[in-house]
């Protein structure tokens, strides 16, 4: 039955690595379902009925996802996307959360509209392969970066810059001592994690994971489950479709803004979703383009799933529904076929139940596999041609920026920019498919609109 579904011999897989990679995303994302409650009921929602929701939300879109497309892609509310919803559309803009989940299940709509035109398709077929290598690495750099943050080896402290360097105060980023429980977990966890990858010890990262949170017990980092005040299945009834639209409609802060903040959801749904699957599917080869350059079927269908669980998510009662570029974790195990996002998915709907145990993985315990992803990743900055400023200038930027500011979306707008910017100086603006101006107008639209 599964090969009839999944089709593993063709794939290169079977079941028992789908599953092993299955398990290893949810519990790389696990995380996700404990702090999106956190981030939203800051805006007034009920806790509860926000994890609820998450939870469904994630096994919606993550059954699409490999029931229609078979691709091993977990989803579920996007980290970045529910601090936009919390803090500038309920807290700076001064939107109801009523009112912000109606903006949200406009913005599913509106990508169902743009996938179904097949507008994201030709955008991604419009990329040029040296930008999608560079999605690649930047996205590498992105997971490594977010493994170093959970990990806390870094620290940020605020410094006077003197003689003249700068002014006022600036923020210095540094390793820190190693002298605290949670970040010696950490790096114990790496060690290990990194001694198993090196010894290609099948299910390294599962295995490390584990080993990372039974180590974190006696140092105090790994909390034991706490069922003091365990609620199976919470109501999800105070978000349920209670969404706002007449609010919209009437808000005093104006149909240009609704449209806009609209629009900036939309952006970033839409980048995050591409460079997730460029990032991930091409050096994996879940996603293989043919020789004339035409997309394939399943990446269709995968962009389909993905708009799909923005709507279903606000309905439910949460911000946006996006793929997880976590998901590179299975992916990393061997995980290639849509029974890997199953598998996942069913550990969603087993958490509903047993959150207490899942609470307690911390975050040291993944992050050094979000770490060694990273390197994984990183190795194709050697396709680029660095010898060619028309094609350095916007693969550096697309790489860097992704890190730096903390966003894939951010990393593919500077880098469309800088290659129109290059191809329009050496008179080769024919070369560029007409989508690609079409977006980079958008990006402009909107850095504009946000300065402003």
């Amino acid at each position: 039955m599964f090969e009839k579904i999944f089709k593993l011999k063709e794939n290169g897989t079977d079941i028992m690595t789908e599953m092993l990679a299955g398990l290893t995303t949810f519990i790389a994302i696990s995380y996700i379902i404990f702090i999106n409650p956190k981030i939203l009921s800051q805006t007034g929602m009920d806790y509860n009925a926000v994890y609820t929701a998450t939870i469904f939300a994630s096994i919606i879109g993550t059954l699409i996802l490999g029931l229609v497309a078979n691709v091993p892609y977990v989803q579920s509310a996007g980290l970045g996307l529910n601090a936009l919803f919390t803090y500038t559309i309920c807290g700076s803009l001064g939107f109801s959360w009523q009112q912000a989940l109606a903006m949200v299940f406009i913005c599913g709509l509106i990508n169902i509209l743009v996938t179904a035109t097949s507008i994201r398709k030709k955008l991604i077929k419009a990329i040029p392969v040296f930008l999608q290598d560079a999605i690649t690495v930047g996205i590498g750099l992105f997971i490594a970066y977010t493994g170093f943050r959970n990990a806390n080896f870094l620290q940020f402290s605020v410094e006077n810059v003197v003689n003249g360097i700068a002014s006022g105060s600036t923020t210095i980023p540094s390793l820190v001592t190693f002298n605290e429980p949670t970040i010696i977990l950490a790096l114990i966890g790496l060690f290990i994690t990194s001694i198993l990858v090196i010894k290609k010890v099948k299910g390294a990262y599962l295995i490390g994971i584990i080993a990372t949170t039974l180590i974190g017990i006696p140092l105090g980092v790994t909390a034991l489950p706490d069922f003091s005040n365990y609620t199976i299945l919470p109501s999800i009834e105070p978000t349920f479709f209670k969404l706002d639209f007449v609010g919209l409609l009437t808000t005093k802060a104006g149909l240009i803004t609704v449209f806009m903040t609209i629009f900036t959801l939309c952006i970033s749904d839409i980048f995050d979703t591409i460079g997730t699957f460029i990032g991930t599917g091409k050096k994996s080869g879940i996603f293989k383009v043919d020789k004339n350059g035409n997309m394939p079927e399943n990446l269709e269908r995968a962009l389909f799933a993905d708009s799909i669980a923005t709507s279903v998510g606000a309905l439910l009662g949460t911000s946006n529904v996006s793929t997880y570029v976590e998901s590179s974790a299975g992916i990393e195990v061997g995980g290639r076929t849509g029974l890997t996002a199953v598998t996942a998915a069913m550990c969603f709907l087993l958490a509903l139940f047993i959150s207490p145990i899942i609470a307690c993985v911390p975050l040291a315990a993944v992050s050094p596999v979000l770490i060694l992803i990273g390197v994984s990743m990183i190795g194709s900055v050697k396709s680029i041609n660095w010898d060619d400023y028309n094609i350095a200038l916007p693969a550096f930027f697309t790489i860097v920026i992704m890190p730096f500011a903390y966003s894939i979306t951010a990393g593919i707008e500077i880098g469309f920019l800088f290659y129109v910017i290059c191809n329009v100086v050496n008179n080769k603006h024919r070369d560029i498919p007409i989508v690609v101006y079409i977006f980079s107008l958008l990006f402009i639209i909107d850095f504009i609109y946000n300065a402003l």
